[in-house]
């Protein structure tokens, strides 16, 4: 498959478009230097995919958040993305594992979506967690956000040699109604003929004629989707700073300060003569 590429696609006879990402080295990416337990990897993937589809909605410059709360052994989850198909993600445990399925995970709880333009206001949706997958409660989100029905699809292949997730939507536009659903309604009895094989392995091209031959399909140009941290030295110099002189004056006794990124994992260390620079800031 055409590896961490999102593909939109609409059809030219029916009030309903499409989106289908495919994810490897970005995964392996965000993934690395993580000692998740493999169910929670799983989790993080199809969140990972969710949260690109979420992201190809949107209509403007901005960023979006998918953050996944509750009581069970995983306490937090979220993915953070922006109009570019840049992601990162981080996970919370605060729990061993009881089970893999996602309410065992989660437990009861809530999935807040957070839309931030980079010019207008910010959004927030918050709906309880429905079902026993995350499909089902991104489905809910659609319906009570949008009030577009919306047909998610997520799947994932984690091994110790290689992470792998996909996604693919079918969304009803936002035009002549009842049109709209009957046209959904006949593509979705094609859509969930969809295999899990069939989208690790078959191109975008391939996969849509597979599923739509007798339609109209008009496949968009594809968007590189690719995990980003964006974290840096700088960044953490400025949250030391930020800290005061008295408390970077304490680390200097100490003897160090490290600071480490949640999201990538990797560690800045900062000696007594690089905090000692940053107090001559003040």
């Amino acid at each position: 498959m055409n590896a961490d590429q999102l593909y939109r696609f609409l059809f030219q006879q029916r009030n309903v478009r499409g989106e289908l990402v495919q994810l490897s080295a970005s995964l392996d990416q965000m993934l690395l230097g993580h000692d998740y337990p493999m169910p929670v990897k799983q989790l993080l993937a199809e969140l990972v995919a969710a949260t690109s589809l979420l992201t190809a909605t949107l209509k403007f410059d901005g960023d979006i958040a998918v953050q996944i709360q509750g009581n069970g052994p995983i306490r937090f989850a979220a993915v953070n993305g922006t109009n570019q198909q840049q992601f990162r993600a981080v996970v919370r445990l605060q729990a061993e594992l009881q089970g893999d399925s996602f309410r065992s995970l989660i437990g009861d709880g809530h999935m807040l979506v957070t839309i931030t333009p980079k010019q207008g206001e910010r959004y927030q949706g918050i709906i309880p967690l429905t079902g026993d997958s995350l499909t089902s409660t991104l489905e809910a989100y659609f319906a009570q956000s949008e009030q577009l029905p919306t047909r998610l699809y997520l799947y994932t292949d984690i091994s110790a040699q290689q992470a792998r997730a996909a996604g693919f939507m079918l969304q009803v536009l936002p035009v002549d109604a009842q049109k709209a659903k009957a046209d959904f309604a006949d593509l979705v009895i094609l859509s969930d003929t969809l295999t899990q094989a069939e989208m690790f392995e078959l191109e975008a091209e391939q996969l849509l004629y597979r599923l739509f031959h007798q339609e109209q399909v008009e496949l968009f140009p594809a968007q590189a989707v690719s995990f980003v941290c964006g974290c840096s030295r700088d960044k953490c110099s400025a949250a030391i700073i930020s800290l005061g002189k008295d408390v970077i004056a304490e680390h200097i006794a100490e003897g160090k300060l490290d600071i480490s990124c949640e999201y990538c994992n990797k560690t800045y260390h900062f000696s007594p003569a690089d905090l000692t620079e940053l107090m001559q800031q003040f």
